[in-house]
């Protein structure tokens, strides 16, 4: 497959299709099912009533372009991301940068790439926290960077209010977000 450049990337045509640039490789997978965009959707909508609550940031769903290292061709679609308010200069017409917190949905088949190809790169470039949801388990794993690396990993039961340094007074846990999932 021909390598592209960032810019060559971002001018290519808007699409819904899942894809990634990836060290200039496009990786694209198919499209997610729909018990995935239903966690995906629950998760975006209760952040969101969050954050007009408590108004410190912002949340956005994929597929939304993630330019971690526009010099290295490297640009990501979490399947959200929040930014908070003293950085949002990083969002203009795709997010420049790390945001604070990346959110995956895991999938049974992975989508593109490798979870640990994606933490080393949310670490590598500044994400402070991963959310990885587990759908059939009503569990919420959040991975905390710092240094470059991985900090912390805590899981939270179905019960259990998640605990995020970077939201801390979004104390929703896995199971009530994802409660209309299991229908």
């Amino acid at each position: 497959a021909p390598r592209l450049r960032t810019d060559e990337y971002l001018r290519m045509p808007e699409t819904l299709i899942p894809q990634e640039l990836v060290y200039g490789l496009v990786r694209e997978a198919a499209a997610p099912t729909p018990k995935h965009q239903q966690a995906v959707g629950e998760f975006f909508f209760h952040l969101r009533l969050h954050l007009i609550a408590h108004p410190t940031g912002r949340v956005w769903m994929s597929p939304i372009d993630v330019v971690l290292d526009g010099a290295s061709d490297l640009v990501v679609q979490p399947d959200l991301v929040v930014v908070l308010h003293e950085r949002l200069y990083l969002v203009t017409d795709r997010v420049w940068g790390a945001p604070d917190v990346a959110i995956e949905v895991m999938s049974p088949r992975p989508r593109i790439g490798t979870l640990d190809e994606r933490l080393a790169w949310f670490a590598q470039y500044g994400v402070r926290e991963c959310w990885l949801v587990h759908q059939p388990d009503q569990e919420c794993e959040i991975v905390t960077f710092a240094g470059g690396g991985i900090a912390a990993r805590r899981l939270f039961g179905p019960r259990q209010p998640l605990r995020s340094s970077v939201l801390p007074q979004f104390i929703k846990s896995p199971g009530e977000i994802l409660a209309a999932t299991a229908i």
